[in-house]
């Protein structure tokens, strides 16, 4: 069978196949055991082989000017030796595989059997052995095709025209680990949501049961906030997971129960995120039965933290199921469970007027708890959640040392791809807070260079971009309001509303107080203070800077003690979220 130049193997039972691209790296590797190059080029060329292998396939002209970056004359080499199948007769490329070394020539070959290089050279001799006269002869004129379209792409375009054939399993496990991540870890090197929607379209067009690409899918229609997407993705996910009979093999009987729970459990945390409180409520009351009667107190343990999640979105308190998720998390040793429990506590605390010393101990032993297993995400969490409560309580000078501790701190996580370790949700908490820092201090000249690298870090793509946004739009408002230009401010009312519906209507009464219109002033002030009521939310109903002029009854009785001494900021972005998508458990060991 050929697709696209691509004549596969997988007919035989090979998880391989030979293409144009994959004879040019065999090409490369000939020509690195046959020439003579200095050590460090040798060196660079062994550092290039296993991107090469495992990456998808790609032109010519960008596969030698890749090795020419490393070794000028290996570079050549291949091309005249490519240029010298391409352009003779069928046989010279039958000639080249013929004299390809094989694996098991020597122990300190590059292509010794037990290598990687030595498994690849293997596969594709395999591979090539066992194709038909007719499939050699098409593979041979794709092969000229290929060697004579030598035009050079960029990368965005490579990763779109190598797109257009089949991966093989290798390439589409690289592919997908790499960009999940890159999505994790540093969203902004990650391919954009179209372009990797068209990498999967064409992967699952070759395998629809591939179920990894089908989580992979899920992740990234999160990002556009695409429900349906999202939601029909993740079922794919754990049907193929069954169909596949991974969880059976690594489970054994348990393995279909296991996926059913924990496709419960996630679709549960899909509602969550965007909102749907009721949805969410009956998937995780689903995954909850299904746990209870597998007896899996781990996958309980996950239901339980979010159902005190699920709790407080709802407005209500949620204080005595976090803590009992706590205590069982500790019973079952899931440090991490129980650390963003600790986490979503100290931050109802702060939001109720608990006073500072008991949240930061609080916050203390969750840091020993973080260093002592390696929890490098939730250090930084930690970090930025303590910067918020500091300039929640207006403590300006401790909420700076905290966000500059934290983008000082070297990650604990290993670096992969290249990616940089500063593009999580809590270093761009720990930046808006450094921008409205300065903002207070009327700095607006180093507020817009840290605005400029939020977006460069966060372009509006990304899932964290509306930090930055909102905390741009509030200092831009607050800047209006002080220069007297109410009409300016005003035109930011909308947009802020759009990412935060709460400090939209509070600029909005800020702006008609301004403008002596205290009575819709008042009208919107009533219903933020009904709002907050219900939501529990001092923090927005206890602002000392607002006029008592306005002639609302703020809400000191419900905390009358305990909001002495608060100095709460009008422009305090939110801690970090404790709510996570829990992954299944195919990709990412459950604790």
């Amino acid at each position: 069978m050929m697709t696209n130049g691509v004549v596969h193997a997988n007919v035989f039972g090979i998880k391989d196949w030979v293409s144009p691209y994959r004879i040019s790296v065999l090409a490369l590797l000939y020509e690195m055991t046959a020439s003579k190059v200095s050590l460090p080029e040798r060196r660079r060329l062994n550092k290039l082989i296993l991107p090469l292998l495992q990456g998808p396939d790609i032109t010519l002209g960008q596969f030698l000017k890749t090795v020419e970056g490393c070794c000028h004359q290996t570079a050549y080499a291949v091309k005249l030796r490519l240029h010298e199948m391409a352009d003779g007769e069928l046989k010279d490329m039958e000639y080249f595989f013929s004299t390809l070394p094989t694996p098991f020539s020597a122990f300190d070959s590059e292509a010794y059997k037990t290598s990687v290089v030595g498994l690849f050279m293997r596969h594709m001799l395999l591979a090539y052995n066992k194709l038909s006269f007719s499939q050699v002869y098409k593979l041979y004129k794709s092969l000229q095709q290929y060697c004579h379209n030598t035009q050079i792409c960029d990368s965005s375009r490579s990763d779109t025209s190598s797109s257009r054939g089949p991966l093989s399993q290798k390439q589409a496990e690289y592919f997908l680990a790499r960009q999940a991540y890159l999505l994790k870890n540093d969203e902004n090197k990650a391919l954009k949501p179209s372009a990797l929607q068209e990498q999967l379209n064409n992967m699952l067009k070759f395998n629809p049961d591939f179920a990894e690409a089908h989580y992979l899918n899920y992740l990234n229609s999160m990002r556009v906030q695409d429900i349906f997407l999202s939601t029909h993705s993740l079922l794919h996910y754990f049907d193929r997971l069954i169909l596949s009979g991974n969880e059976g093999k690594s489970n054994g009987d348990e393995g279909y129960g296991r996926s059913l729970r924990y496709a419960a459990l996630n679709l549960a945390s899909l509602h969550c995120r965007f909102g749907h409180d009721h949805q969410a409520d009956l998937a995780l009351q689903e995954a909850i039965r299904i746990a209870q009667e597998s007896n899996d107190h781990i996958c309980l343990q996950h239901c339980l933290s979010w159902l005190y999640t699920l709790e407080q979105m709802k407005g209500s308190d949620s204080t005595v199921l976090t803590e009992d998720s706590v205590k069982m998390a500790a019973h079952f040793c899931l440090p991490y469970l129980a650390s963003l429990g600790i986490q979503s506590l100290v931050q109802q605390g702060a939001t109720q007027g608990k006073t500072a010393h008991k949240l930061m101990d609080a916050l203390k032993d969750t840091d020993i708890l973080h260093w002592k297993h390696s929890l490098s995400e939730l250090i930084e969490m930690s970090l930025a959640q303590t910067t918020s409560i500091w300039r929640m309580y207006g403590k300006s000078t401790m909420a700076l040392q905290q966000a500059q501790l934290l983008l000082n701190m070297s990650s604990l996580e290993p670096v992969n791809f290249g990616v940089q370790q500063n593009n999580t949700e809590a270093f761009a908490v720990a930046l808006c807070h450094l921008a409205e820092l300065h903002a207070e201090q009327g700095l607006y000249g180093s507020v817009s260079e840290l605005i400029q690298h939020l977006k460069e870090q966060f372009p509006p793509h990304t899932q964290h971009a509306k930090l930055w946004m909102l905390c741009d739009l509030k200092i831009q408002f607050e800047q209006h309001m002080n220069e007297g230009k109410y009409h300016l401010a005003d035109s930011l009312v909308t947009a802020i509303s759009a990412l935060n519906k709460t400090e939209g209507l509070y600029r909005k009464a800020q702006v008609l107080k301004a403008l002596k219109r205290s009575t819709a002033a008042s009208n919107i002030l009533q219903q933020l203070q009904v709002h907050c009521e219900k939501m529990k939310s001092i923090e927005m109903t206890i602002r000392w800077d607002t006029p008592p002029s306005l002639g609302i009854v703020w809400l000191l009785h419900h905390a009358p003690s305990a909001t002495a001494g608060f100095g709460f900021s009008e422009t305090t972005p939110p801690a970090v979220s404790c709510l996570r998508i829990h992954p299944p458990p195919s990709l990412h060991s459950v604790e």
